[in-house]
């Protein structure tokens, strides 16, 4: 009986609601992560120059229109003098002209500088996922990373569209208005920029305290997507619903989705009182000023003309917009460094599987395939999945590899392809090391067809020339002929065109495998790899399949991976494995005379399946 403190308490939750622990795990804080998020306009430095150039042209212009409002109301309306009213006011049209053409270059610029950024991040970890080790992918759900590209990245493009062009225009409307300032009147100035320091030193903290919120946000929103990909694609809803758990789903995800829905409210409304409180105090500052103006008229301390202090208090009125907004600015790019985190950790996922900088290219690949003292172990502190493999496959010959479930046969046939690297000995091909070919070698030479058959949610045309998208119609349906899958493509009301549904639902599981049969058919590979294509099906369907097979496998270097016997007994030579080793190896005949765990397999298949009475 097992102990009490083994036994757990079940989650009521369906599977697709839980987080499980998924990669990549990073560190939180990286301490050159804003050096790195400036790295990504560095492409781009040219045109941010320009928009720079812009931006500065438009404050410096915007900041002459106080001084002309300043001769406005101290000469040309006290002295009468309606036309130079009339140049100066025709002078702040033009300015407000000058300032609009320059504000829609600017966004135009700076927009397309942070799309063509946002399109390099999304580019660089969609290419990047492309080459990670496939362990990541049997271990992070599906959801979880297209959350990343699609909320992570998407929730990006405010900050890299507008933030640098936002930060360059309000620091140079700041510094320029502070100059302007200063020249009026530095007292005065002195007194508005009192308060500053204490106003950054809040939005700092409002914005260490979003950075945090943010993370949690973005995490929730990825187990969100998760739930979604899980149960709304089309096996989560047939399992939900055979299974009655439609109802639970539903209320996995209204939790799910509620749990966003406060962190959106807790990220929006972190600080927010504290940042009001600084816009207060600074729309309060012009009162200030003139107060401090008459007092300083009354005791004599200064004189100043009506016309400097509304000059002033408008500057000063200009300058308060653009300080919040750079405090704003500071505050949401603390924030998006947590986007930036859970995006670089993803493109700082280790590639094992890479090309070498020169790889050999077989032009006439002849299709031998050798192991020699290979061992491979998915987690190099645990125990290999496969030890001390020697194995010829002369070119042309078939070898069918048996063994029980978790003997290692998948993982064998996995590094024909090079889907993972060998952890010892090596792998060759024509005598050549896999891992110096290169990959449009590997991908041209090695076809692999497996049980689990994906089918994209396109036509059956479009799925087919995947494999070859410069195939003529004639080799289509040639390859189609010989998969024996073309008279049931032409019968369908919409032919080649018919659209296959998600995973290739609207097929059966014969169909399916048909039609990988075909694709991989029409890539023309020397070495097929056969991955228990046929253990799913039922005879008559296998049978169908078998027939596509042995016409795909005619003068081809082909390894079946097989549990049933059945489909390997024809075989030139056979492999049994067993924890990993080859214990056994000869033709069918010759395994079933020596009476070993081969003939055990083989009795395991002759077994009749019992009957309840």
């Amino acid at each position: 009986m097992p102990a009490a403190d083994s036994l757990r308490t079940p989650d009521p939750r369906p599977p697709a609601a839980r987080t499980p622990e998924t990669a990549p795990p990073g560190p939180t804080e990286r301490p050159h992560e804003l050096r790195r998020v400036l790295g990504l306009f560095r492409p781009y430095r040219g045109r941010i120059a320009l928009v720079g150039l812009l931006v500065g042209a438009s404050s410096l212009v915007a900041v002459a229109s106080p001084f002309l409002l300043r001769e406005i109301l101290d000469t040309a309306i006290p002295q009468g003098r309606t036309g130079l009213l009339g140049l100066l006011a025709m002078g702040m049209i033009v300015i407000a002209l000058v300032s609009g053409v320059f504000d829609v270059l600017q966004t135009l610029l700076s927009t397309t500088v942070g799309q063509r950024v946002m399109h390099d991040l999304r580019t660089s970890v969609y290419e990047r996922l492309q080459k990670v080790p496939l362990t990541f992918f049997t271990r992070t759900r599906s959801g979880e990373v297209q959350s990343r590209i699609a909320n992570d990245i998407g929730a990006m493009q405010a900050t890299v569209s507008s933030t640098a062009t936002s930060l360059v225009s309000n620091f140079t409307t700041v510094v320029a208005t502070v100059v302007a300032m200063l020249a009026l009147d530095w007292r005065l100035t002195a007194l508005s920029l009192l308060l500053l320091p204490f106003f950054s030193w809040i939005s700092f903290r409002v914005g260490r305290e979003r950075k945090k919120i943010t993370a949690r946000r973005q995490k929730q929103l990825a187990s969100m997507a998760a739930v979604v990909a899980d149960s709304l694609s089309i096996g989560g809803v047939l399992l939900g619903r055979t299974m009655g758990r439609s109802e639970s789903l539903t209320e996995a995800f209204t939790e799910e989705s509620g749990k966003v829905a406060r962190l959106q409210v807790s990220s929006s409304m972190a600080g927010r009182w504290r940042m009001a409180s600084i816009s207060i105090a600074m729309a309060a500052m012009p009162a200030l000023v003139y107060w401090a103006a008459g007092l300083a008229l009354h005791t004599g301390v200064a004189t100043l003309s009506i016309g400097t202090l509304v000059a002033f208090v408008t500057l000063q009125q200009g300058l308060f917009r653009p300080v919040v907004k750079l405090l704003s600015i500071g505050v949401s790019i603390q924030a998006s460094l947590a986007l930036f985190t859970r995006v670089f950790e993803y493109l700082d996922l280790p590639t094992t599987v890479t090309e070498r900088k020169y790889p050999v290219q077989l032009a006439r690949p002849r299709g031998e395939v050798r192991f020699e003292g290979v061992d491979f172990a998915y987690d190099p502190s645990n125990e290999p999945t496969l030890q001390d493999i020697d194995l010829r496959v002369p070119a042309g010959t078939s070898l069918g590899v048996v063994g029980a479930t978790g003997s290692g046969k998948s993982t064998l046939g996995h590094l024909v392809p090079r889907l993972y690297d060998v952890s010892a000995g090596r792998v060759t091909l024509d005598g050549v090391d896999v891992r110096d070919l290169g990959f449009d070698t590997l991908s041209r030479t090695v076809g692999v067809v497996s049980q689990e058959t994906h089918l994209f949610h396109a036509s059956v045309e479009e799925n087919l020339r995947f494999a070859a998208p410069e195939a003529t119609d004639e080799q289509l349906v040639e390859a189609a002929r010989a998969a024996r899958i073309h008279d049931h493509i032409v019968s369908l009301p919409d032919g080649y065109d018919t659209v296959v549904g998600e995973r290739g639902h609207r097929f059966s599981g014969g169909e399916k495998q048909r039609l990988a049969l075909a694709r991989t058919m029409l890539r023309n590979p020397r070495i097929l790899i056969l991955d228990e294509a046929t253990s799913a099906l039922d005879t008559r369907t296998e049978h169908a399949v078998q027939q596509a097979i042995e016409a795909l496998s005619a003068g081809r270097t082909t390894i079946t991976i097989a549990h049933r016997l059945s489909t390997v007994r024809g075989a030139d030579r056979i492999v049994v494995l067993h924890d990993g080793r080859i214990v056994e190896q000869g033709t069918h005949e010759e395994l079933v005379e020596r009476d070993g765990r081969y003939s055990e397999l083989a009795r395991r298949d002759a077994e009749p399946i019992p009957v309840a009475v």
